[in-house]
């Protein structure tokens, strides 16, 4: 392929599954001399390093594509991951590149008409089931979960539950009130229901506290426990490990494919969640993927963004044998059911293959350059 023109936004959005705040995400629309369009996305979130990422597109990995000439993908990623050498280990310039990446493969895969899982070597199963990726963030226990039944009876098969979020509970700040949480929310949801506990950021667990959270709440059942340790905390992630019968997930501050083989040969983490839009775009996600079943772990998109990279990561997870489950946000957002013609939704819990060739999405460009912000 040779590239014609890029060009990127930052998109800034209010999200319902966020208790309202606005979100932001960085956009790429990259356009072949041949006139066949991909676009792809970089999670970078934060707006100024979402400023930062635009300006990498535009005036870095930008450029350098379109002066390259004729092009693979493999090219592409290789060349952008060996120009950023110097200040590319990870953080922003990953927001940028895997953006592009991404873009790079919907072409090839409109180019070839076959949908990106075929060029990923095929779908390893026919559906993926949905599980909804829900903040833990209303007022009371109770209301919390109500919210989580109401997946149950929309057709979720299970949920990922974030604690210490933004908003009006107190989950993830009190202990005794978490395993207190999912005790109730076990007998509500009844056994044929997976939940899944992300710890995440808002979490300040000690080793003790960790070990005896976890513990608790394993007796009902939970499917695994999300990065319940800052990263760094190898020891007191092995220390869980060894303590506890749940898995542990882990990898949403890990950058790059070096990052995953570091993680991978510390032997703590028995899930590995990987961002198509944070973690070397496709091609990283791809590469991890490889690792990850080498050493019989399971992968986990890690994809509550906009549908393009929901697009990205349905493909990827099928074409995975390392996969078990995909993530969807519960609460409709315009980047989800407006950005794309057909948005990717589940049904009785499962969701359908995109067929269509690439990423296989229409956009809704009048949609981007109306959430296009600028600071």
């Amino acid at each position: 392929m040779k590239i014609d023109t890029i060009q990127s936004w930052v998109l800034r959005y209010p999200d319902a599954n966020d208790h309202g705040e606005w979100r932001l995400t960085v956009f790429v629309r990259v356009q072949t001399c041949d006139g066949v369009v991909g676009w792809g996305e970089g999670i970078a979130m934060w707006p100024e390093a979402c400023k930062a990422t635009k300006l990498l597109i535009d005036e870095a990995f930008g450029p350098l594509l379109i002066a390259a000439g004729d092009i693979t993908v493999a090219q592409a990623w290789e060349m952008m991951r060996g120009h950023c050498w110097w200040y590319g280990e990870g953080g922003i310039a990953c927001f940028a590149y895997s953006a592009l990446d991404m873009a790079l493969w919907d072409i090839a895969g409109q180019i070839e008409g076959k949908p990106l899982h075929a060029l990923l070597g095929g779908k390893k199963r026919d559906f993926m089931p949905a599980y909804a990726c829900n903040h833990v963030n209303k007022a009371t226990n109770q209301d919390n979960i109500d919210e989580v039944v109401g997946f149950k009876q929309a057709g979720f098969v299970g949920v990922k539950l974030g604690f210490g979020k933004r908003g009006l509970s107190n989950i993830g700040r009190d202990p005794k009130n978490d395993v207190a949480f999912i005790r109730a929310l076990r007998a509500a949801v009844g056994d044929d229901f997976d939940i899944l506990v992300d710890a995440g950021h808002g979490v300040r667990w000690d080793l003790c506290t960790g070990i005896n959270t976890v513990r608790a709440m394993a007796e009902y059942g939970i499917g695994w426990i999300e990065e319940p340790f800052y990263p760094t905390r190898i020891e007191a992630h092995r220390a869980l490990k060894a303590a506890v019968p749940v898995p542990i997930a882990m990898g949403e501050r890990a950058f790059t494919v070096t990052d995953y083989e570091r993680l991978i040969a510390t032997g703590v983490a028995d899930v590995l969640g990987v961002d198509p839009g944070r973690v070397e775009g496709i091609t990283g996600f791809a590469r991890v993927d490889q690792r990850a079943g080498a050493a019989g772990l399971t992968m986990n998109a890690h994809a509550w963004s906009t549908a393009v990279t929901t697009a990205a990561s349905l493909h990827l997870s099928l074409a995975s044998a390392n996969t078990r489950l995909l993530e969807l946000k519960p609460f409709a957002v315009s980047v989800q059911t407006e950005l794309v013609s057909e948005p990717i939704v589940q049904r009785d819990g499962r969701i359908a293959p995109i067929e269509r060739p690439g990423l296989g999405i229409d956009v809704n460009e009048d949609l981007v350059r109306r959430l296009a912000w600028d600071g």
